[in-house]
């Protein structure tokens, strides 16, 4: 435990006197007053409490590329009203800056700012949008908020068809239970490249911080009554009206879960949109519900999390699994796997970021004759395979650095995806992943394979034959300590492994240097001759060191099943050996 020495604690105490003066919220205020008298009582309880007051203000929580993420808890390094209050104000502040003296357009001429706002169905994210509806309507700027909650995809599918300047989703999206998140997006007058609707990047980060650093406190920040337009189901249609009708090329007996998210509606009736009716959404995860209360953690990556769409598959003989994680971003397939007894399993991220590539790159080779103009692309962590499957269709292929704000950046882009279950497939729609709209693509994949009796599985297995079994896999490690993210891909840059498996490294890349024109970013990239490739990274969200691990196994074109299983458990164990080399338990 941290020790708090008095004259820190006289200052810390200070502190968080101030902000109680200062905090909108009667409930958070009342949470520091019991917090601060029990750190003020002298007793085995004072330590434990100080050192949560010191933790809750050890700084502002940080703002970024990925917007605010944190715990909801009261105080400047936590997710709260006063918080978002004072994020929205720098937003406003930026935004109004960015947009002074108007535009050359004479429709748009000295028009203020328009933002659009959604929200998910975790605890305090109505408040957290209303919250960032009054401050940005008092600030002068035009508000459109969501008259309930909705999926991101929406949201991002707003900044697109509104024309807006900026959008701002409410959501900690596959997080725990306790967090909440801000996502802001850019587009309109402000953000009018190949990134327009996308989240933000470098240097807006940097720009809308610092106008949230020179905000008051949030007491002090006028907040509108009313004067923002409400947006009901009339932009949702529009989104609905983006899916394929009708193009479910079979029958196919879907098992859908939203892990207790806002996606259950929107992703049933996208399905049946496009023709799959036989539908059935796993009854304890159907509803929102911002407990979460049949998952530790409401990510369908995370072991167990499918558990229960997986046992109501067995049971009612469905044909695949597809979920979407809480706010309908991400989405996850779970697939019987010839290649194990047909046992259910969930597919890997690259598993299926190769079959929704493969389909997408088919797709554009035949629709346009602009060959090498188009772009599949995906995330430096993610699977290589994309770039085979684009090179094989006459596409351009394209790595970005982690994270959709990037991906989606990609001009002329077809498909993009990240291995953490992301997905791009319109867009021109939506300039971010898309759950809803990735359930539907896959859902027809499935559809088409099941007419000629076959299955995703064998879909990979092709993909196998003609480019190699490409099989990724990642580990992490934790740390208690931040510093030591840092120190460990330092520790690897100074003595990397002369050897990955049994072949010997032949590339080692800082990536803070900047690697096949990326901009800069924390990591280590190790490759080796026979193409097996690591990247360690610090989590940019998480106290956490991860390593992506990827294995190629040669394969014959007329490869047969069985000389394809004993490729995919050779792979599986030398990512297993690599794991333990690159991050051994400490």
């Amino acid at each position: 435990m941290t020790q708090i020495w008095p004259e820190d604690s006289r200052a810390l105490f200070a502190a968080v006197e101030q902000w109680i003066d200062n905090d909108v919220d009667a409930n958070d205020q009342q949470e520091l007053v019991e917090l601060l008298d029990l750190a003020r009582g002298g007793d085995e309880a004072a330590a434990g409490a100080t050192t949560e007051l010191a933790d809750r203000f050890a700084g502002p929580l940080e703002f970024g590329t990925a917007g605010l993420r944190g715990a909801m808890a009261a105080g400047p390094n936590r997710m709260n009203r006063a918080v978002v209050i004072r994020a929205a104000a720098g937003l406003a502040a930026y935004l109004n800056d960015a947009l002074a003296g108007g535009t050359d357009t004479a429709t748009t001429a000295n028009e203020p700012p328009l933002v659009v706002i959604g929200y998910d169905a975790r605890y305090r994210s109505r408040d957290f949008a209303h919250d960032t509806a009054a401050v940005m309507t008092a600030a002068g700027l035009r508000v459109k908020l969501y008259d309930g909650p909705r999926p991101t995809p929406t949201l991002a599918f707003a900044v697109r068809a509104l024309d807006a300047d900026a959008g701002v989703m409410v959501t900690a999206s596959h997080n725990p239970a306790a967090d909440n998140g801000y996502k802001v997006y850019l587009g309109g007058r402000v953000v009018t490249d190949a990134g327009q609707g996308a989240q933000i990047v470098p240097p807006y980060d940097s720009a809308i911080a610092a106008k949230i650093a020179h905000a008051p406190p949030a007491r002090h920040i006028p907040r509108a009554a009313t004067g923002w337009d409400i947006m009901g189901d009339e932009i949702v249609a529009q989104y609905r009206s983006t899916i394929p009708q009708g193009v479910a090329p079979g029958p196919l007996r879907i098992v859908a879960t939203p892990m207790h998210g806002v996606g259950g509606e929107l992703l049933v009736e996208a399905l049946h949109i496009a023709g799959f009716e036989d539908v059935t959404l796993v009854p304890e995860q159907a509803k929102p519900d911002p407990d979460f209360p049949t998952v530790p953690f409401p990510n369908p990556e995370e072991p167990g999390a499918l558990d229960l769409a997986f046992a109501l598959a067995a049971q009612i003989d469905a044909d695949i699994v597809i979920a979407v994680d809480p706010d309908a971003d991400r989405c996850a397939v779970g697939v019987k796997d010839p290649h194990s007894d047909d046992s259910w399993r969930a597919l890997h991220g690259d598993e299926l970021g190769a079959v929704l590539g493969e389909e997408a790159a088919s797709r554009a080779r035949a629709l346009s004759d602009r060959e090498g103009s188009r772009f599949l692309a995906n995330s430096i962590v993610s699977s290589r395979l994309l770039g085979q499957i684009a090179t094989h269709h006459g596409l351009a292929y394209r790595s970005t650095l982690t994270g959709f704000k990037w991906i989606s950046r990609v001009p002329d882009l077809v498909f993009g995806y990240e291995e953490a279950i992301g997905y791009c497939i319109d867009p021109p729609h939506v300039r971010d992943k898309d759950g809803i709209s990735a359930a539907v693509a896959v859902a027809h994949i499935a559809a088409r394979l099941r007419l000629d009796d076959r299955g995703v599985m064998d879909e990979l297995d092709m993909l196998a034959r003609r480019h190699g079994l490409y099989l990724t896999s990642q580990v992490n490690r934790r740390f208690a300590d931040r510093t030591l993210l840092i120190a460990t891909t330092d520790a690897l840059l100074a003595s990397p492994p002369s050897q990955l498996g049994d072949s010997p490294v032949v590339s080692v890349d800082d990536l803070a240097d900047g690697v096949d024109g990326l901009p800069p970013t924390p990591g280590v990239r190790l490759l080796a001759a026979d193409g097996t490739r690591v990247i360690v990274r610090p989590s940019g969200t998480e106290p956490k060191v991860k390593a992506y691990l990827e294995v190629i196994e040669p394969l014959e074109p007329a490869a047969t099943r069985s000389q394809i299983t004993a490729a995919r458990r050779r792979a599986a164990d030398r990512l297993l050996a690599l794991g333990r080399t690159v991050l051994p338990e400490s």
